[in-house]
């Protein structure tokens, strides 16, 4: 920090309830400035702080800190939080602002209006202090500004630059003939003496000399480059290079962590589980999961019946992958009893991530679909539950968002891409191309 900047005048940051619902942490993310909460949020997080939902275990985080700094401090007054933070906290308790009130502008008794006032009131208390309320709820942010108040998005986990995200592949032309020919031979060569991009990770290449072109994979484990090639797993036929690519790293032993992102169609959700089915002799369970996001804001109790009829509806595209896998083996009944089998005996379990949560993760194939409905926390947390041989696999499209206050740029899916693409037990790829039919294609390409 210059000089300047340091003469500048503290800010204060105002959090809203979806802050910390996204990271409980995020009150010691503000380096030397200071941070309020208004009351109303601790009421709201109340209202969190029961149930298995992430959301949930974000309340109760920030009830305990909170509790821990307030043991020899009142919460209504300006107090450093811990020893190393520059700057201090308070819980804002009066939300009558004297000028401008959010409540007779907009609605009276709504939340966000009496958060938005008590934002108000630090500003009129601090009129040398630049007043700044941080929401992932985009409106909240609109009504701010038409306020006259600073607003803006919680940046911590946000990828800067969403359409440059690391796709996992390369396109190279004028690849050198003589290392062309080689690969097609032996089909592993040293890396060694190649001058490829990417060489400091994991990383798929589209090789091409004039009209020949062959599909490879850099290892950085052995620096070796591999060719890919078309071949099925479990039935299942790569249709383009993309997914061979994605076969390969999900086949891959010395790969422990793989993403895969892309559009519906595109066949992310198959392939993982086809692979898992081909290695299910070498894990001692397939999890399949993904995250309930509740329909028109409704918690799976709202729908009738018991548990696995409420749940049913979320994960019925996660069986109707393995219906498909299974009609590839229409002439094998063997295989087909195998598959029922492996369902009956819970070898291969589909169930939300909510249920799963808390169990061994050792040696597991763990397929985790719609990883974009996901925060960079649950990420983390995912995988650092992570024991020995387990392989976890996370699908999804980042522009295809279903949770309130996450986007493309914030979800877990792209924190990950972007921050693990380095990581020598790690791949990814983007599958681009839809593979359901041309209609489907028509549609992504269309509408």
């Amino acid at each position: 920090m210059t000089k300047k900047d340091q003469q500048l005048p503290r800010k204060i940051f105002v959090l809203d309830t979806s802050v910390i619902l996204y990271d409980h942490d995020a009150i010691n993310s503000f380096q030397e400035h200071d941070v309020a909460v208004p009351a109303l949020v601790l009421e709201e997080l109340d209202n969190f702080k029961s149930g298995n939902d992430t959301r949930n275990f974000e309340a109760r985080n920030f009830i305990r800190i909170i509790d821990k700094a307030s043991k020899n401090n009142l919460l209504n007054t300006w107090f450093t939080l811990n020893k190393k933070s520059l700057g201090k906290f308070k819980i804002q308790i009066e939300e009558v602002p004297s000028q401008q009130n959010a409540e007779t502008l907009f609605s009276h008794g709504k939340f966000d209006n009496r958060i938005l006032n008590s934002a108000l009131v630090l500003k009129e208390e601090n009129p040398n202090h630049k007043v700044i309320l941080v929401a992932k709820d985009i409106c909240l942010r609109l009504k701010a500004k038409a306020l006259g108040l600073h607003a803006e998005d919680y940046e911590t986990g946000k990828v800067k630059n969403v359409e440059e995200l690391y796709s996992g592949k390369t396109i190279v032309n004028n690849f050198e003939i003589a290392a062309f020919e080689q690969l097609k031979k032996e089909h592993a060569i040293s890396a060694a003496a190649l001058n490829l991009p990417c060489m400091h990770a994991n990383h798929f290449y589209i090789l091409k000399n004039k009209r020949k072109e062959i599909a490879a994979f850099y290892s950085i484990n052995n620096n070796l480059l591999k060719q890919v090639k078309k071949e099925a797993v479990f039935g299942i036929k790569p249709r383009n290079a993309e997914q061979s690519f994605a076969i390969e790293a999900l086949l891959s032993p010395e790969i422990k962590l793989v993403t895969i992102q892309g559009n519906a169609g595109t066949g992310k959700t198959l392939l993982a589980l086809a692979s898992a089915l081909a290695q299910r002799r070498e894990y001692r369970q397939i999890y399949i999961t993904r995250p309930i996001v509740p329909l028109s804001n409704k918690d799976i109790g709202f729908l009738p019946g018991d548990v696995k009829s409420k749940v049913d509806p979320y994960m019925a595209p996660i069986w109707d992958n393995l219906k498909f896998i299974r009609e590839q083996f229409a002439n094998e009944e063997k295989t087909q009893l195998k598959i029922d089998e492996l369902v009956r005996t819970e070898k291969i379990e589909i169930a939300p991530l909510a249920f799963i949560r808390g169990r061994t993760l050792n040696k597991i194939f763990f397929i985790i679909d719609e990883a974009q409905n996901l925060t960079p926390h649950e990420i983390k947390t995912i995988i650092s539950r992570a024991g020995e041989d387990t392989k976890i696999v996370f699908t999804g499209d980042i522009y295809q968002i279903d949770t309130p206050y996450l986007d493309s740029e914030s979800n877990g899916l792209s924190y990950l891409i972007e921050n693990a693409k380095n990581h020598p037990l790690y791949a990814h790829i983007t599958l681009q191309k839809g593979e359901r039919s041309e209609l489907a294609d028509l549609a992504t390409a269309l509408l």
